[in-house]
């Protein structure tokens, strides 16, 4: 697949890993729909990319919502060809913390947005993309969605988070294989500690000693790092079914 005809739909897409990602495509001549819940933010970030794209507000874990944010970027682009899920909350809480055991709310809250999400995202996008006329590959699509080294080394307080992470790598490889006779492959990709815009809040000291964590290069991630993966991904027709670490090496402590 080539990324100067790309048709993407980018969830979490006015900011961070997302709006990198949406940055990436634009500069290669593709068009991009940016789905995210901060319509300040992605107004601001479409203005920023031109008219090629356009902003969607959606609330991935509303079904319905996806289902009309999908058939409105169809309608923009003529098509959708990528679909790439950058779109998910990251609250934290020790099951058994000094007010009690954690709310169930809190943690269904967190699989709704990031799994949940993720699906209702992949399997809306990928109804369009059955319908695209193959490349010479056969393609006809590619989706990528995002989960987190805490897929495999989830810290004290991220149960929650892990959980959702690992379903979405779960996931991967029965959609990978499902969709493998529509010519859609389906990828994932695993951050490590990356600068997004929560990083980006902390003080920089407590950057500057995460990033020092990280093996090689000692450093935080950058989202256009995130994206350049994401370009991979989609030019590269025999990436299929996997799961890539993109982490400096690191393997998270338990706290």
């Amino acid at each position: 697949m080539n990324l100067e005809s790309a048709k993407a739909v980018i969830t979490g897409g006015a900011s961070g890993l997302g709006f990198a990602t949406a940055e990436r495509v634009i500069a290669a001549g593709g068009q991009a729909v940016l789905l995210d819940i901060n319509e300040e933010q992605g107004a601001a970030s479409v203005a920023k990319l031109g008219d090629r794209a356009k902003f969607v507000r959606t609330d991935v874990a509303n079904e319905d919502a996806v289902k009309s944010a999908i058939q409105a970027a169809n309608e923009f682009m003529g098509g959708i060809t990528l679909a790439v899920n950058c779109a998910g909350i990251a609250t934290a809480g020790r099951t058994l913390g000094r007010d009690g055991p954690w709310p169930a709310e809190n943690f269904n809250r967190v699989i709704q947005i990031n799994l949940v999400g993720t699906y209702n995202v992949t399997k809306e996008a990928a109804a369009v993309m059955q319908l695209n006329e193959p490349n010479a590959e056969g393609e006809r699509g590619v989706i990528i969605s995002t989960a987190s080294v805490a897929a495999f080394e989830g810290q004290i307080g991220q149960a929650a988070y892990s959980a959702s992470k690992g379903g979405v790598v779960g996931m991967m490889l029965p959609l990978a294989r499902e969709f493998a006779q529509f010519g859609i492959r389906v990828n994932t990709i695993a951050p490590g500690i990356f600068m997004t815009p929560m990083m980006a809040g902390m003080p920089e000291e407590v950057q500057d000693s995460l990033g020092k964590q990280i093996p090689f290069p000692p450093r935080l991630g950058r989202p256009e790092e995130y994206a350049d993966t994401a370009a991979f991904i989609y030019g590269n027709p025999v990436v299929n079914g996997e799961t890539i670490r993109i982490d400096g090496a690191i393997r998270m402590q338990p706290k």
